[in-house]
Parts: C-alpha cells; sequence; structure tokens
C-alpha cells in the first residue's frame, strides 16, 4: 500500500470516529429536568408512554421562528405528542417570555444555560436543533435545521413497529 492509500485511509478512519464520537455525546436514553419559564417542572422521565419533541431554539434565530407554529400544532393535535421547547440563549428571562407573548407555543418553554446546556444531550451545533423522544425514553431521532411536522409524523411512524394481525 502506497502512502497516498495510508493517508486516505487515516482520513477515512478519522471520520469516522468523530462522526461516532459526536453521536454518543446524546444519551441512548437521555434525562432532562427544567424549570418552565410559566414556573412549573418539565421532567422529560415523566413523559414516559408519550413521544416528546426537544426542541433547541433561540429569538434570534429566524428558522426557529418560523418552525415555531408548525411545530406548536404538531404538538397540539396529537394526543401522544408533549414537547419542551428549550430557549438556547444568553438573554433576560423577561425578553423570552415577552417573545413568546408575540409568537406564543401550545408547549412548555424552559431556558437553558448556554454554557452549561443540558448533561445528556449534545451542545447544539446549528439551531433549530429537534430531538424525538420515543415514548420508551430512547432517542427515536435528532434533526438539525427547521423541520416541518411531515418529518415528525414520519419519524413517529417509522419508529413504530409493524402491526401484525
Amino acid at each position: 500500500m502506497n502512502l497516498r492509500h495510508c493517508l486516505f485511509l487515516a482520513c477515512l478512519l478519522a471520520v469516522n470516529a468523530a462522526a461516532l464520537a459526536s453521536d454518543a455525546e446524546t444519551a441512548r436514553q437521555p434525562t432532562l429536568k427544567v424549570d418552565t419559564l410559566d414556573g412549573k417542572t418539565f421532567d422529560l422521565a415523566s413523559q414516559r408512554g408519550k413521544w416528546v419533541v426537544v426542541n433547541f431554539w433561540a429569538t434570534w434565530c429566524a428558522p426557529c421562528i418560523a418552525e415555531m407554529p408548525e411545530l406548536s400544532a404538531f404538538i397540539k393535535e396529537r394526543e401522544d405528542v408533549v414537547g419542551i421547547g428549550l430557549a438556547y440563549e444568553d438573554t433576560d428571562r423577561q425578553e423570552i417570555i415577552a417573545f413568546l407573548e408575540q409568537h406564543p407555543v401550545s408547549y412548555a418553554v424552559a431556558q437553558v444555560d448556554v454554557n452549561e446546556p443540558p448533561q445528556d444531550f449534545d451542545t447544539p451545533r446549528g439551531l433549530p436543533t429537534t430531538y424525538l423522544i420515543a415514548p420508551d425514553g430512547t432517542v427515536a431521532r435528532h434533526f438539525l435545521g427547521p423541520i416541518k411536522d411531515r418529518d415528525l409524523a414520519g419519524a413517529i411512524a417509522a419508529a413504530k413497529p409493524a402491526k401484525h394481525p
């Protein structure tokens, strides 16, 4: 094997190792317990039996704002889905509350510290970042970038076991 082939294989292995390392940052069955802006506590573990949409967003993020109405409608119309919006920005809590008065959503919202994001989730590499958590508490799908209701519905349908007669 010549030097060029060895370098190519070394690069390929490094890329694969980096991809595996980044996937490993989000726990297979993440925990999340946060205080929401309305003074309640959202505990991911207490949502077992339902699909949970965990959406990292920010008030300054245009794609985040654009997806909010559709995401909110999807969560509101499905009895088997709940959501938590995680405002991932270093701003005053009251500014986020004022923003939500102009852009209301049907799901709970909490502000998370950008310097200490939730431990069991990968630090967002871009916004919006959304995790779909299955009823058993495992990560069913990770989305980077804006999503549509059909993306969530498709991921739920793909993850559900086929029913046999």
